[in-house]
């Protein structure tokens, strides 16, 4: 009987270490992806205020941005320099108003690296522009999370709501 009980208190104890080091992997990751979502959100509250620094602090120096562009006979990539990016932010002039408004948030973290995939729809002054889905990679570096590459897409419809 007393081999028995120490049977089970010992896979007791096994189970309750293996469930506290699931659950604290999942609030650890759950953390992670909240730090990401952070930085995006950052990135387009910089946009909004027209803020070159914050915009800037969310990429890594070597980071890349994409576009698909959309055309009938087969889709091309247009690259563009974040610098430039971040260039045209500062200099938009104070009566517009860019406003990307994200729709959802589909995170992914494995250690340092990260992948976030997030519908949007683009206002300017208030009025529908376009819509599409930004993908974006980061990698957790000294300072933080850091944008890496980002790829998008924009087109007029089909839009989600």
């Amino acid at each position: 009987m007393e081999e028995y009980n120490l049977v089970t208190m010992k896979k007791t104890v096994l189970l309750s270490g293996l469930l506290g080091l699931f659950l604290s992997f999942n609030a650890f990751s759950q953390q992670e992806e909240k730090q990401v979502e952070e930085v995006i959100r950052s990135l387009f509250d910089g946009m909004r205020e027209k803020d070159a620094d914050q915009v800037a602090a969310a990429f890594s120096p070597e980071a890349m941005m994409q576009t698909v562009i959309f055309k009938p006979e087969g889709s091309e990539v247009g690259s563009n320099a974040v610098a430039d990016f971040v260039k045209r932010i500062a200099s938009t002039p104070a009566e517009t108003n860019l406003d990307e408004r994200i729709l959802d948030y589909q995170i992914k973290v494995d250690g340092t690296m990260a992948s976030a995939w997030t519908p949007y729809r683009f206002y300017v002054n208030g009025n529908f522009s376009h819509c599409g889905v930004n993908s974006f990679q980061l990698v957790k570096m000294a300072e933080g999370w850091k944008i890496v590459y980002i790829i998008d897409t924009r087109r007029k419809e089909p839009c989600e709501e």
